[in-house]
């Protein structure tokens, strides 16, 4: 009792010294200068109250609850010394044209200061079709890079020495095929496989919920990621072979609690996954990661990373048993919200970017991406996406937050919004767990239903002006702004497939041949797929030959149009 007078922390001594300040002070303020609405509320409309005081955290028990750095159950973060031994990695997600043009790019940005390479594929590769294929006719080189045989990768990564560099890889249906070309350029570069190290993002789960670019059914689909655990777990050690991604859920138009939830509950089907395939836990959880949103709301994305951690640690520890501490670590990249940049007034997004990089910063980040001020039209100039980078450096080099870990551990209003968000995930993923798991809430479009109608309350906030939206339904401006844009030539994909077809040309057809067949043979048995994809990549198979041939064994999705 002596040492909650000494601090304070006496409840009702701060309840009664709150209704005297609400009669006394309060009320007088209120009849002379009445507030400007009557409910605020976060980006996701959780309800936001005037004032945060420790009555608001009374039921948190620090040493159960918050802890320390590196100790369970990680709220503060997973490392003991935050970002004073080590920055987060700066990441700058790039890729365009051709390789020979993507790889121009990267050069430039590790010139720059850029710490890690992150690729963005065109949307055929995402898919799993080659640039000659019909269904790629106008899309070459649009949106991403277009990676069609090794011999595309061994030109994206000319130069870039691998066993110094991690890259990630944002690739879902096809990313077995875009991993094991990476080995391969590796091992051609004399770098082993156990010396590598990156992500591939491989959540073919969240495709389903949000982002639409899958290939095969779910069931087949999680058994080529068990087959990646397994194979990286004893061959690519340092790789994480999963990078379970909120991000694209939010982007869909979810809530951040929804954001957290459906990622926490992907996680939880892929660990379940991994089990019922044989593999023990420890082996393979501690290479899973995750990828984040980084939204406007500030305090509301700050307190949604730190209750991620504790929720997944809680996952790790109580539901599955994992015993190695790095199973229980919730590591996690972030991208800045596309979402919320606008095609109007777009130097407003530069704005935008800096606050989104700084929340995720103060939220403990590991990795961090922040978008450029020109994707609202295109994919971004060098000059564009140099902004975004200094961005990242001036927060690290100059804003201070890196200088001491968690620094808004203890504010009122975080830690509180923080076990608020934490309650509504649990209840997310409570239901989805009376639903039978993940998987079988995607196929009766549980989560899909949810996100749409949050999606359509948001719209309809910025409609009626309940939300403010700068520059797009207030404080508009009747003046255009011209910004310099990319512009991607009907030249790259003419050279693109051009390419493509030299490589078939010259490489071992029979060869080809025959390792499709075996890996059509392994995708009708139990056999782990992984090594057979290898031999197919390092016979310059094209990425949709394997797709094509694994398709003949697993089928195809369809959406069913839940809604």
């Amino acid at each position: 009792m002596e040492e909650k007078k000494k601090t304070g922390a006496e409840p009702g001594k701060i309840k009664e010294a709150l209704e005297t300040w609400n009669r006394d002070v309060l009320g007088k303020a209120l009849k002379k200068n009445p507030e400007s609405r009557e409910r605020f509320s976060t980006i996701s409309n959780l309800e936001i109250n005037r004032l945060y005081t420790p009555l608001d955290t009374e039921k948190l028990d620090y040493l159960r609850d918050q802890g320390w750095p590196g100790k369970y159950p990680y709220l503060r973060g997973v490392h003991p010394t935050g970002y004073r031994g080590k920055l987060w990695t700066m990441r700058q997600f790039s890729g365009f044209g051709t390789p020979e043009d993507t790889n121009r790019r990267y050069h430039y940005l590790l010139k720059q200061g850029t710490t890690g390479l992150s690729v963005a594929f065109h949307y055929p590769t995402l898919m799993g079709c080659d640039s000659d294929d019909p269904r790629a006719l106008g899309e070459v080189g649009r949106c991403g890079v277009a990676i069609d045989t090794l011999r595309d990768m061994e030109v994206l990564f000319s130069g870039i020495p691998l066993d110094q560099i991690t890259t990630s890889m944002t690739i879902n249906g096809p990313a077995s095929i875009l991993l094991a070309m990476y080995i391969v350029v590796a091992e051609k570069q004399g770098v082993k496989s156990t010396e590598i190290g990156g992500t591939i993002q491989n959540d073919i789960l969240k495709e389903y919920i949000a982002q639409k670019s899958w290939i095969y059914p779910p069931r087949p689909s999680l058994r080529i990621i068990t087959d990646i655990m397994g194979y990286c777990a004893k061959q690519v050690p340092n790789w994480n072979t999963i990078s379970i991604s909120g991000y694209h859920i939010r982007e869909a138009g979810s809530t951040a609690a929804q954001e957290l939830a459906f990622t926490l509950a992907d996680g939880i089907g892929y660990v379940q996954a991994g089990i019922e395939a044989g593999l023990p836990v420890d082996e393979f959880a501690p290479r899973l990661s995750f990828f984040f949103n980084a939204h406007n709301d500030f305090f509301e994305e700050i307190a949604k990373y730190r209750a991620a951690r504790r929720i997944w640690s809680r996952v790790m520890k109580d539901r599955f048993k994992a015993r190695d501490p790095r199973s229980h670590w919730l590591r996690f990249h972030t991208q800045t919200a596309g979402c919320s940049l606008a095609a109007q007034q777009p130097l407003n997004n530069i704005v935008r970017t800096a606050l989104q990089a700084l929340g995720a910063v103060m939220g403990g980040t590991q990795s961090l991406h922040t978008n450029s001020l020109d994707e609202t039209y295109a994919l971004p100039t060098e000059e564009a996406v140099t902004i975004a980078l200094r961005t990242q450096q001036i927060i690290a080099c100059e804003s201070g937050v890196a200088n001491t870990i968690d620094p808004l551990g203890g504010s009122y209003f975080v830690e509180a919004l923080t076990d608020q968000l934490e309650q509504e995930a649990w209840d997310y993923i409570r239901k989805i767990d009376d639903l039978g798991g993940i998987v079988a809430a995607i196929e009766i479009g549980f989560p899909q239903k949810e996100i749409t109608e949050a999606a359509y309350r948001f719209q309809k906030q910025i409609e009626s002006l309940e939300k403010t939206m700068v520059g797009v339904n207030k404080y508009k401006t009747e003046e255009e702004t011209h910004i310099p844009l990319l512009k991607i030539d009907s030249e790259v994909e003419k050279t693109q497939v051009a390419n493509l077809h030299k490589v078939k040309k010259s490489r071992d057809n029979q060869a080809v041949g025959k390792r499709l067949a075996d890996l059509k043979k392994a995708a009708a048995g139990k056999d782990n797929l992984i090594p057979f994809i290898l031999a197919a990549v390092k016979e310059y198979a094209t990425l949709g030959e394997i797709i094509n041939t694994m398709k003949e064994v697993f089928g195809a999705y369809q959406d069913p149009g839940y809604f």
